[in-house]
């Protein structure tokens, strides 16, 4: 039997889960200060469900199967399928705007490279319930923040943004048909991972002019200022006002960041390979470009509606731990995480093991980790132990600990940039309680 987990899985020893649990904490903290509530729904959901609306390319990497009850069922691939249905089943019931968040573990069956796996955890943030431009911008807003939360900087990270309509009237402005819109979409959608070749042949067998091609082949260097000129009275003025909408979703993003002229970066090329995005759409991409997107989302008002409920306006985004965790690792913003506990008791071979017990359990009343020797050992071999759990303290007990509740304490494991308990005691050997006393008053800094 391999000892290895099936390829594209990974299996999560204690220090790999802590910087889990890490990017987790900090993605809760931030949603929660944008006031979105955690949900979460079933791993395995219809296979209809993503069928119905995601598009061919995310159905053919479903893990797909039929149940014993004969159903045709799929591991979530995505979220947004799961909250549109949720929120359709209560539609009526729930206060709009709808801002909710969740962290699934998603999975799809695709060749395991570099920032993308088989399986992943995902955050997911989104708005349902508001048409207006602020809440695509308060969105974008949380990514930043989120950014922000982990010391990346605008050097670090670029918020490239783009406008789906916009994108479509500029292509119908070069004379591509509504007919040829979709497989025109999909190439642009690739534009930058591709030969300019293969992009022009796709778009020629997709009924685009030489003209077109030429011009698609560049989309990424149209600037929104030209765009905007050149939609102007279009069609009658018909993309006038999502012209005026992206100008507005501009202005409130710098308004929720204070910076994010410096974050955001035009590019017409962002398309979102999900055939569901209708408006606004975003990325978030290494500014070093050496790794995968960050983070994607955009707006998705019809999703709802096709999915049988009801039909409101709805946004969200996607940020996955893979690629996240790759770049806090390459700008050295992954944090070294103590793994072990708060105090290492030890006891006496006249004591027994029952006092060190007693200790342990009321040190960990009062909320801290704390380990002691399952078994008889010398002192000095508990020491090691200590050490090698990693532990930030040792509390050895006095021989006459029973009568006098005194302990010696000494660091075990410096901490860079953490103080020392013994800073705040009146000497290494000194009574329990005073420990404790001193221990809870300081946490923040002797952890």
């Amino acid at each position: 039997m391999s000892r290895a987990p099936l390829p594209g899985f990974r299996d999560f020893y204690p220090e790999e889960f802590a910087q889990r649990s890490h990017i987790m904490r900090v993605w809760r903290d931030v949603a929660h200060r944008f006031a979105f509530s955690e949900y979460d729904a079933p791993p395995l959901e219809p296979l209809e469900l993503y069928t119905r609306k995601s598009g061919d390319e995310i159905v053919g990497q479903l893990y797909a199967f039929t149940d014993k009850g004969d159903r045709a069922v799929a591991l979530r691939p995505e979220m947004t399928p799961s909250l549109a249905r949720m929120v359709g089943a209560r539609a009526n019931a729930l206060r709009k705007p709808v801002r909710w968040f969740s962290i699934p573990q998603l999975f799809r069956y695709e060749r395991a490279q570099r920032g993308r796996l088989r399986e992943h955890f995902q955050l997911n943030v989104d708005i349902v319930g508001e048409a207006d431009v602020t809440a695509d911008a308060e969105l974008v807003a949380v990514a930043i923040e989120i950014m922000r939360a982990f010391g990346l900087s605008h050097q670090d990270v670029r918020v490239r943004v783009s406008d789906r309509r916009l994108l479509q009237g500029w292509l119908e402005a070069l004379g591509i048909s509504g007919e040829a819109m979709p497989a025109v979409f999909a190439v642009i959608d690739k534009v930058d991972r591709v030969p300019v070749e293969v992009t022009r042949e796709k778009l020629v067998a997709a009924g685009a002019s030489a003209k077109a091609c030429e011009a698609i082949a560049g989309v990424a260097s149209i600037r929104f200022d030209a765009l905007a000129g050149a939609l102007e009275g279009f069609a009658g003025g018909a993309y006038n006002d999502h012209v005026e909408e992206f100008s507005r979703f501009e202005r409130y993003v710098r308004a929720l960041t204070g910076d994010g002229d410096r974050w955001l970066q035009f590019d017409l090329s962002i398309v979102r390979g999900l055939a569901y995005y209708t408006g606004i759409v975003f990325e978030l991409f290494d500014a070093r470009g050496e790794l995968r997107a960050i983070c994607g989302g955009g707006r998705y008002d019809s999703l709802l509606g096709a999915l049988g409920g009801a039909d409101l306006p709805a946004l969200g985004f996607g940020m996955g731990d893979v690629v996240l965790g790759e770049l806090l690792k390459a700008r050295g913003l992954m944090p070294g995480l103590a793994m072990g506990p708060d105090f290492w008791v030890i006891g006496s071979d006249r004591q027994g093991a029952d006092p060190a017990m007693r200790v342990a359990a009321e040190l960990r009343a009062k909320g801290f980790a704390v380990e002691y020797a399952l078994r008889p050992q010398k002192p000095d071999k508990q020491h090691k132990a200590a050490q090698s759990a990693g532990a930030r303290y040792v509390l050895q007990l006095h021989e006459e600990f029973g009568d006098n509740r005194v302990v010696s304490v000494r660091e075990a494991r410096p901490a860079t940039g953490r103080r020392s308990l013994l800073e705040f005691l009146s000497g290494a050997d000194v009574a329990l309680d005073r420990v404790i006393e001193a221990a809870a008053a300081h946490r923040s800094v002797v952890f």
